[in-house]
Order: C-alpha cells, then structure tokens, then sequence
C-alpha cells in the first residue's frame, strides 16, 4: 500500500522531466524512504532541503548536457550560450563606460572632475556607498566572463549575481517613489537583463554542463573587439548617445557577424546559438525602447534616427533568428 509519505515524494519529483523520471524515480522514492519508519510515513512530509534539491536536480535535467534528449539538450546549450553573450556585452559595456567617463572627466577641467566626484561624495553615506557600488561591481561582469571561459564557474557564478547587483539599487528608489520617474520601465528593464543574465549562467552552467566556450575566437580579443567597437560608436556619433546606444551596437554588429559567418560556414545555423541570440536581442529591445521612448522627442534629430535606426534593426535581426533557430530544430525534430 502506498503510503502519504510516498505520494508527497512522488508529487514533488514530477518536477522533474518525464525522462529523468522514467530512469530514475523508484530509486529516488526508495532512497528518500529508505530509513523513514513504516508507521510515521503518514504523518511525514518531505523536508525543505529535499524540495530544493529536487528543485535544483530538475533545472540541471532539464537544461541538459550530454545524454539528455535533444529538445532539452538544445535548450540547455542555448541558455548557456544566451548567459555568456549576455555577460560578454555587458562586461565590454561596463569597461568601455568607465573607461570613457575618467577620460572625459580628467581631461576636461576640473569643473567635470568636480562633477565625476558628485556621485560619490557630498550626499551622505548611504549615496556615496550606492554611487560606488554602481561605478564598481558592474566591473565584475568583466570577472564572471573570464572565470567562465576558464571553467571556474562557482567565481564566474558569485561574479554575476554580485555585479547584477547595482540594477537593483535604482529599483529601491523606484519603490520609494512609487514608480513616479518616467524612466521608471528602462530600470525594470536593465534589472531584467542584469539578472537575468545572472541567473541563466548560474542555472544552465551546473557541474554537469560541459565547459563553456566562445563559437569564434580568443575570450580577450572577443572582449577587446567588443570594448573598441562599442567605445568607436559612441564616439562617432555627434551630439551624445544615451547609455544602450553602444550596447545595442555592439549586439547588432557582432550578431549580424556571426549569422553571416555560420551561413557562409555552414549547410545549418546551430538552433542553441541562433536561439541565444534571439534572447538576447529581445531583451535588448526592451531596454532600446525603454530606454528612449520618454525622451524621443527631445532627441537632436541624428540621434533621434539613430536610436530608431537600432530599434529595428533589433526586431529585423531577432525575427531571423528566431526563424533560424525554429527551422532547424523542425527540420531535426525535437
């Protein structure tokens, strides 16, 4: 007869996929109540740290690596590569905006100096300590990137989470205020992306995942290619960009690059790179848009079609591939 406790146990493993389940759910439920007293089995349910190890063990399934089906061996290649990219950018972003913000402010008197400082200093403690946070731990997107492609992932890991951080220090203030700020969509959207990037390499590059590694060419000549493309655009463009002009410039190019690159290179586009890819990009648009929509008509007109030039380019280049990706996996079959 089946007991209580046997059915809780069952109810909480149909987390896990149906494949997973099928090899390996009568040896989980004997494990779990294997010292577990026939007559208490009623009154018992299983503990918090089972459910979350249960939680865990079907992330890493169902993100899959090698051995698992291909539906769910693709999706764990994709979020994994979708994590990389999305770090990749932003520890180029990070770089390239502190690097050009000293120069502009050591090189321009010592009235921008004076300005430079401002964030930190003047408005009390709690400003200073978040105006530091927010200048410093995103640096650390440039740490999570290295230590991942050298497959240290618990440093690449700890790395993210803590330069994620920052997006959600505007948040608070968002919350204080009640959501009045017109750019109050953009910070939900940055927090977004930030953290979502996150969380994508902490949960797709578990310790069964294979090591992580770029498609094309050498991690620092990838980060420096993108720190002088990204610095190059903002400096082209006259009369100011806002603060995802040189992100989404780099996306745009870079993705452009690499679907060209695979097509020429290839009879298929791989579906876990183009689906990446495509991730990535829409939640690049999200941030475009938020970014620029309360502004648009305040915007000096090269600007203004700038930014709209990169919003669509941004929804052309997604929709190809997510047609890229949703091709190659019908054709293969899932």
């Amino acid at each position: 007869m089946t007991s209580l406790l046997e059915t809780r146990y069952r109810a909480v493993l149909r987390l896990l996929p149906a494949y997973y389940r099928r090899e390996r759910e009568e040896e989980m439920v004997e494990t779990y109540l294997w010292d577990v007293d026939q007559e208490t089995q009623d009154q018992s349910r299983p503990t918090l740290g089972e459910v979350a190890s249960v939680v865990a063990l079907a992330v890493r399934s169902r993100l899959g690596a090698g051995g698992a089906p291909r539906r769910y061996a693709v999706l764990g290649s994709a979020v994994r590569l979708f994590a990389l990219f999305a770090v990749l950018l932003q520890a180029a972003s990070a770089l390239v905006d502190r690097v050009l913000g000293l120069t502009w402010a050591s090189t321009r008197g010592g009235s921008q100096w004076d300005l430079f400082m401002d964030g930190f200093t003047g408005h009390g403690v709690w400003a200073g300590v978040s105006g530091a946070a927010q200048w410093f731990l995103p640096l650390l997107w440039t740490v999570a990137y290295f230590a991942l492609l050298r497959d240290r992932r618990r440093l690449a890991q700890a790395s993210a989470l803590v330069a994620a951080l920052p997006a959600l220090l505007p948040l608070a203030d968002l919350w204080a205020r009640d959501f009045a700020p017109s750019d109050s969509a953009y910070v939900v959207a940055a927090a977004v992306l930030a953290w979502s990037s996150a969380l994508a390499l902490c949960a797709a590059h578990h310790r069964d995942a294979p090591p992580a590694a770029l498609p094309a060419g050498a991690p620092g000549l990838v980060l420096a290619a993108c720190c002088v493309l990204m610095g190059g655009s903002v400096v082209a463009l006259p009369g100011g960009v806002d603060t995802v002009w040189a992100l989404v410039t780099c996306y745009l190019v870079t993705a452009l690059a690499w679907l060209l690159y695979r097509v020429r290179g290839e009879s298929r586009v791989p579906a876990s790179e183009a689906a990446a890819l495509a991730a990535l990009g829409l939640l690049l648009l999200a941030v475009r848009i938020t970014a620029v929509y309360p502004w648009l008509d305040l915007l000096p007109g090269a600007l203004r079609v700038g930014v709209l030039t990169q919003a669509a380019a941004l929804v052309a280049l997604t929709a190809v591939l997510a047609v890229v990706s949703g091709r190659d996996l019908l054709s293969r079959g899932t």
